[in-house]
């Protein structure tokens, strides 16, 4: 495995001064002789309300996608005071990255797959529902396609705005724009996916109370209303913020481990094999 670190700056706007994002990529038989296996690769954006990144959602589950012999790409990406799109368009120059260097780091360019937790998982689908819109990789001199991502794995993921929002991911990212019904609508993402979203795998579990399973329900059928393909799974137990389960994810914290909800990541190394 060869591990890699950058930085991603976006160029800045007439009157705002955008963020550095980082990235730490973990890249298998990188140059290794006679080697030229080409492999899907995973782009993490871990949780953290847009106020903070989970280190619980970054490297150890990139582990998880190498031992499924994908390469695995963890996102810190900017959060508040940074504001929408800021990391979204981090996380499309960071596509338009891996297939810029595809070849060199052997990463089939059709299976670069976005993976998310929580607000992370709003950042992964904000992807999947706006890739195609020339706002996101038009500043960046990017075309949409260069930033398309083929497939999204999102973890108890945040994405409405609405009656059963989690209320500070969206006050850190619209900030004083919060209240502004028309950005919320825009952020909010059962409202914006439509046929070009790519194929979904969602998991949450029925007990979360931070950010209510209803979040995943409102996709799943706006998606299928779409004709994207989904896989869905509900579990009954669980809180929020999981990441893997397992006591090596947990922190300490007894309520993380979570064994009927630890099948997960094998659940969705299964359907990666379909895309």
């Amino acid at each position: 495995m060869k591990f890699l670190s950058w930085e991603i700056q976006l160029p800045d706007e007439p009157g705002r001064k955008n963020g550095t994002a980082g990235v730490d990529a973990y890249l298998l038989d990188w140059g290794e002789e006679g080697t030229k296996k080409v492999r899907p690769a995973v782009v993490i954006c871990p949780g953290g309300g847009y106020r903070h990144l989970s280190p619980r959602e970054g490297e150890p589950v990139a582990m998880q996608y190498l031992a499924m012999g994908c390469h695995a790409f963890v996102l810190r990406y900017s959060i508040a005071p940074a504001r929408f799109p800021t990391a979204l368009r981090q996380l499309a120059l960071l596509m338009a990255q891996i297939r810029e260097h595809s070849r060199e780091w052997l990463v089939d360019p059709e299976r670069i797959v976005v993976s998310g937790f929580s607000a992370g998982g709003h950042l992964a689908c904000s992807l999947g529902a706006f890739w195609n819109r020339e706002f996101v990789w038009g500043p960046l001199g990017l075309g949409a396609e260069e930033v398309r991502p083929a497939a999204m794995i999102l973890s108890y993921p945040v994405i409405t705005s609405g009656p059963f929002c989690h209320a500070g991911s969206f006050e850190n990212l619209l900030g004083e724009e919060a209240g502004d019904k028309e950005k919320r609508n825009l952020v909010s993402l059962e409202r914006q996916v439509g046929p070009h979203t790519p194929s979904t795998f969602l998991w949450h579990t029925a007990a979360d109370n931070s950010v209510p399973v209803q979040n995943s329900l409102l996709l799943a059928q706006a998606l299928a209303e779409c004709g994207v393909s989904i896989e869905l799974h509900i579990y009954p137990e669980g809180c929020h913020g999981l990441s893997l389960a397992t006591e090596d994810t947990s922190s300490g914290k007894e309520n993380m481990v979570e064994p009927r909800c630890q099948g997960w990541i094998g659940l969705a190394g299964e359907w990666l094999k379909g895309i």
